[in-house]
């Protein structure tokens, strides 16, 4: 299927500290190994058109995390990459004790064109991040998540 006609999903953790942070994955590979800002996302993938949007993204998010994301969600408005894929957002306050992460992998040819099957992890790093940090580690396209999240709290009172 055309990237341009893929729907990704997934889900936006938060917790408060002395300040909001935000939960952000490193894409695993050798396409981000040397990539820090601009490059971090959230745990998310592409939706099998059998799932419904939420359940999509609490799926990925467990299988990148190995985290299971429960209660409430807020929904965010979705966004769009470069390549015309939109992609759907929930945030949800959570913590989770990051020493547990395990991401599922996927397999590639590498180097390409060797002939040669590698296995890498989906996400090779999670990391908390306080939201102007988050703001600079996010691939360009997921900031209005971080901007919604942002202002959506200021809103309720409870950043």
């Amino acid at each position: 299927m055309p990237r341009r006609l893929q729907t990704s999903a997934g889900l936006l953790a938060y917790r408060r500290r002395a300040s909001i942070e935000v939960l952000l994955g490193h894409p695993g590979g050798p396409y981000w190994a040397k990539r820090d800002e601009g490059a971090w996302t959230i745990p998310k993938g592409v939706i099998e058109t059998d799932l419904d949007l939420i359940t999509a993204a609490r799926r990925e998010f467990t299988e990148e995390t190995g985290f299971v994301a429960s209660g409430a969600v807020m929904p965010l408005q979705p966004v769009r990459q470069k390549s015309g894929k939109v992609v759907y957002a929930w945030a949800f306050e959570g913590d989770f004790d990051l020493t547990t992460f395990k991401s599922l992998g996927f397999e590639m040819e590498w180097p390409p064109r060797s002939g040669q099957m590698q296995s890498f992890p989906e996400i090779d790093r999670i990391c908390w991040f306080a939201l102007a940090v988050a703001m600079e580690k996010l691939i360009p396209y997921q900031r209005p998540f971080l901007n919604e999240l942002t202002e959506r709290l200021a809103q309720d009172g409870t950043a």
